[in-house]
């Protein structure tokens, strides 16, 4: 069993022994929490300095499987649409998401950078009149115009446990920071969904939220990934199949991502038959062993379904002989709130004619 493994089940686990590892580790998670509150104290009061350009921060409360990736880029492409020039700035974990970013939006600055602020000033000078900063709630030395904070409805364990006995960097409370909660959904049950709506309600009553589907979007060949650009972006023309394709079809499964159930789960809904389901710890940088492993458990199957965020990895060492490997994108729908989303990012909009750059 993984490190990610025994993790995630003392985390959303309510057998015994993931009881009393909780308790074990409350002491912990009591002074992690002080920490933060300290933390936060000190930037309720401080004074932010003016960003090289307006930004809206696309970010969560836990480590990791909320969808932040797919909805930064559905926050990109709205502001596409509306004529502004965005770019994306984010802390670059791990390999992937950069890459994933190019792929999803190849015509868009990525700038990757510890220290969003400046992150933002070279976004300004690429020609970017507006940023998307991409898991930024807690960098809260960049000013932005709107935060949108996602909670996820699978990964909901109905308490918001503080590291190290939960996933959670900051209690729920925090969620009144933000300008509008947005509850994601994989695969997650109606009642699930409402019962996060509620727990967000008590801890953050006065904001707005929003409900997104993240769906299955079209299933693709993902064996040259990378090969026809810097940022990992497929090639056109390749291979593609609807979801549905994968209704009565052997495939074995693959991911590093925060929330693999949730995954997974999509995947059976779909009609697909899984069978050996490969689970890497999240940003896992995948090697040509774990590429002739996997290759090899997925013989005589219908190939190997992965994220794009494993693809843009996995695709470089998949062996030439190996069944297919195919990605499956997430694409987001806006079930409820969109209104709340809509102000937010005309708020952004207008604030590029008004927001002026000062140096230092």
């Amino acid at each position: 069993m993984s490190m990610s493994t025994i993790v995630d089940a003392v985390w959303q686990g309510e057998t015994l022994p993931a009881r009393v590892a909780r308790g074990l580790l409350a002491p912990a998670a009591r002074a992690f929490g002080a920490v933060v509150a300290r933390r936060n104290a000190y930037y309720d009061s401080a004074t932010m300095s003016v960003a090289a350009l307006p930004a809206l921060s696309v970010g969560n409360l836990t480590v990791g499987g909320t969808g932040k990736t797919p909805f930064a880029a559905w926050c990109v492409q709205q502001l596409r649409a509306r004529g502004a020039r965005p770019s994306i700035v984010m802390r670059g974990v791990g390999d992937d998401e950069w890459r994933v970013h190019g792929v999803l939006n190849p015509n868009v600055p990525v700038i990757v950078s510890p220290d969003r602020g400046a992150g933002m000033l070279v976004a300004r000078t690429r020609g970017a009149d507006c940023a998307v900063l991409d898991d930024a709630f807690q960098h809260r030395r960049a000013s932005r115009i709107g935060d949108l904070v996602l909670v996820s409805a699978d990964r909901w364990a109905g308490a918001a446990r503080l590291l190290p006995a939960g996933p959670f960097r900051e209690p729920l409370s925090a969620l009144r920071r933000a300008h509008v909660v947005v509850i994601t959904v994989k695969a997650a049950a109606s009642a699930r969904v409402d019962d996060v709506m509620a727990a967000v309600r008590a801890a953050a009553p006065n904001v707005p939220m929003a409900v997104v589907r993240l769906q299955p979007g079209p299933l693709r060949l993902a064996v040259t990934v990378g090969a026809s650009s810097g940022h990992g972006g497929p090639q056109s023309g390749m291979l593609t199949h609807s979801p549905e394709w994968l209704a009565g079809r052997d495939v074995s499964i693959v991911s590093a991502i925060g929330d693999p159930a949730a995954f997974e789960s999509q995947l059976r809904d779909l009609g697909a038959v899984p069978g050996k389901a490969w689970r890497f710890p999240d940003h896992h940088d995948y090697s040509a062993g774990d590429a002739a492993q996997i290759a090899a458990g997925a013989a005589g199957t219908s190939g190997v379904v992965c994220t794009l965020k494993d693809a843009v990895k996995l695709a470089a060492c998949w062996p030439r002989e190996a069944p297919p490997l195919w990605y499956l994108s997430q694409s987001v729908v806006v079930d409820r709130g969109a209104e709340a989303l809509d102000q937010v990012l005309a708020r952004l909009l207008a604030a590029r004619a008004t927001t002026t750059f000062t140096a230092g």
